[in-house]
């Protein structure tokens, strides 16, 4: 390793902004993390505590506890000297001067798609983001997101169902996975795909650190996609930084009346993103084949066929399915569950049910 290179990864503990650690890098040209303590001049770009703080962390046994550290838990950090840094970062206003990594490295460099939206979507807004997260995935394409609820969550995990590459972005260190309820989500996606950060793995999350990440997700990815989100939603944030990064930006329709369309819809109608109806959309936009499903024979019973003729025009609750097929509700969830452990229906949240 090159000694600057050990230089910025030492410094990326300290999450400073690009400004202070090019001030750094003029004063301390020979790269010597020792020598740090004795350097002068930055008492007006720096406050006297946040000095006192990476002086106190410049010697020989704090340095080797941090970087046995980082070796330990599996960690690479990719720095901004690096040839393994991804060039499409680079065209952000603020790029990340390092990227702390879990996860195959390679997948930085691979055509992208983020999507990004509700943490609350509704069921159409999921079924929405399966069918496209799916389609893309088993494609080629790596599904970039940010670990959180909703669309996030739904995305990574379908990537990772059908066996395809995902990269998360975090909004803090990978100490402080945010939800703590997507750690196990976060290990298997270290394992499987890419867990990255720009933050040292001690630090935690704040409001401002998830529109941060924001950026890096837009800069990533080379188009976004948006299945839903309200006009408050911090998604609006990525669909700025994608916009000024020149990234293709692509959002789907949904019902006036659905406050979690609110966005897309906008989108659409100002001519800010492009309305796609199915990820084939998507895939003609970059000339990407689309890999083809594999027929199943179903072998369905008479009984199953009711259901499905049911459902065929979308998801429906058991209330609805128990009213029009006349089987009482026992026999309604036995064949239910036979239809949802052959893969031909899948059941959604409030006890809704579609069609796979």
């Amino acid at each position: 390793m090159k000694e600057l290179e050990k230089f910025l990864i030492w410094l990326a503990q300290f999450n400073l902004t690009q400004k202070k650690v090019d001030e750094i890098l003029s004063v301390c040209q020979d790269y010597d993390i020792l020598a740090f303590p004795k350097i002068s001049g930055l008492d007006k770009t720096f406050k006297f505590q946040e000095l006192e703080d990476m002086r106190r962390q410049a010697n020989s046994t704090a340095v080797n506890n941090y970087f046995n550290s980082l070796e330990k838990q599996g960690i690479q950090v990719i720095t901004g000297v690096s040839e393994l840094y991804p060039e499409k970062l680079k065209g952000l206003t603020n790029p990340p001067s390092a990227l702390f990594c879990k996860g195959d490295v390679s997948l930085l460099k691979e055509f992208a798609i983020a999507i990004v939206g509700s943490r609350t979507p509704t069921n159409y807004g999921r079924i929405i983001t399966d069918e496209f997260a799916e389609t893309l995935a088993k494609s080629g394409v790596v599904i970039i997101s940010g670990l959180a609820y909703g669309i996030d969550s739904i995305s990574h995990k379908k990537a990772l169902e059908v066996g395809g590459k995902t990269i998360a972005v975090l909004g803090g260190g990978f100490n402080h996975i945010y939800p703590a309820e997507h750690t196990s989500l976060a290990d298997e996606i270290a394992k499987k795909g890419l867990l990255i950060s720009e933050y040292c793995p001690s630090l935690k999350p704040t409001k401002y650190s998830f529109v941060e990440r924001n950026r890096i997700i837009a800069g990533l990815c080379d188009g976004i996609l948006i299945p839903e989100a309200s006009l408050k939603s911090g998604t609006r944030s990525t669909k700025d930084f994608a916009l000024d990064c020149g990234k293709d930006v692509f959002a789907v329709p949904g019902s006036i009346k659905n406050d979690k369309s609110e966005l897309p819809n906008l989108l659409i109608s100002c001519g800010h993103a492009k309305c796609v109806l199915s990820p084939k959309n998507i895939l003609e936009e970059y000339n990407i084949k689309m890999k083809p499903k594999v027929s199943v024979v179903k072998n369905t019973s008479a009984q199953e066929d009711v259901i499905l003729s049911l459902l065929a025009d979308g998801e429906k609750d058991v209330a609805f399915l128990q009213e029009n097929s006349g089987f009482d509700i026992k026999n309604l969830n036995s064949y239910l569950t036979l239809l949802e452990i052959r893969g031909i229906i899948r059941k959604l949240p409030g006890n809704y049910y579609a069609t796979t």
